[in-house]
């Protein structure tokens, strides 16, 4: 992985170089109204109150949990024994691209949201709530968590929420075997090229033009940022958005010409 100062430096640039905020400069309509419509809605959406009080007490737990780390490892330890609190103040998504993930689901509104890495539910909650007739599957390989992610999603009151546990590699495949589409999938799981990769191939099969693929931490590595390169020059692949820390991939048909975007965000 990189480096705190490498990634800040990388930061620095992208943020020098990528298009806009506002989405003055972006001659796509489709990305222009996805800066206006879905980046920049400021609206206080109530139903993210009870998933961010969730996330602060998360923050305050204390309780250690037994981990088994099926991907890259936790950016912070290499420690099997973690406490809840720990897990959550460096692996929950913070809360703006939690916000971003509901407004995804609200705007495009998806029949199944897959999701590779539950953690603690957050980002799975957004999803959920943002469109309740939406079913959500989520893998995660810790037990331990997974077992606290369900315990989450049952305070929450959400039950349109399936977590599947074990190793992604075991877990997926069989699933994708008998679901006919995707439309939103979620990629935060293993932060390695060859399984990136190899999930972006898995899940690309039920995808359509209407699907939404994205990608955490894309510059968390070289060799995330060689998997990013190699996802957005798919031939599938028609339009892509870089927000730095994750990227969103789409398939549209009416993009004949594939675009690639940095935003600030």
């Amino acid at each position: 992985m990189h480096s705190k100062w490498q990634l800040t430096n990388k930061y620095l640039r992208h943020y020098l170089s990528a298009s806009n905020s506002k989405g003055h400069g972006v001659h796509s309509p489709f990305v222009f109204n996805f800066i206006t419509n879905i980046l920049n809605d400021r609206r206080h959406f109530y139903c993210l109150d009870a998933i961010e009080a969730l996330r602060a007490d998360l923050k305050k737990d204390g309780t250690v949990l037994e981990i088994e780390d099926f991907g890259a490892g936790s950016v912070v330890t290499t420690n099997k024994q973690r406490s809840v609190k720990s897990i959550a103040s460096s692996a929950l998504k913070p809360r703006k691209f939690a916000a971003l993930f509901y407004r995804l689901a609200l705007h495009f509104r998806p029949a199944t949201v897959v999701e590779l890495g539950t953690s603690f539910g957050i980002s799975t909650a957004c999803f959920a709530v943002a469109h309740p007739e939406a079913k959500v599957f989520t893998f995660e390989g810790a037990t331990a968590v997974a077992k606290k992610a369900l315990d989450n999603f049952n305070r929450l009151g959400l039950q349109n929420i399936r977590v599947i546990k074990g190793n992604f590699d075991v877990t997926l495949p069989s699933f994708l075997h008998e679901t006919k589409h995707i439309g939103i999938g979620y990629v935060d799981g293993n932060h390695r090229k060859a399984p990136t990769l190899r999930y972006f191939e898995q899940l690309l099969q039920k995808c359509d033009e209407h699907s939404i693929l994205i990608f955490d931490d894309i510059h968390w590595s070289e060799e995330m940022e060689e998997a990013w390169e190699i996802i957005k020059h798919h031939p599938s692949v028609t339009l892509t958005l870089d927000l730095f820390f994750i990227g969103i991939v789409f398939f549209r048909k009416e993009n004949k010409v594939p675009q690639h975007f940095r935003i600030r965000y």
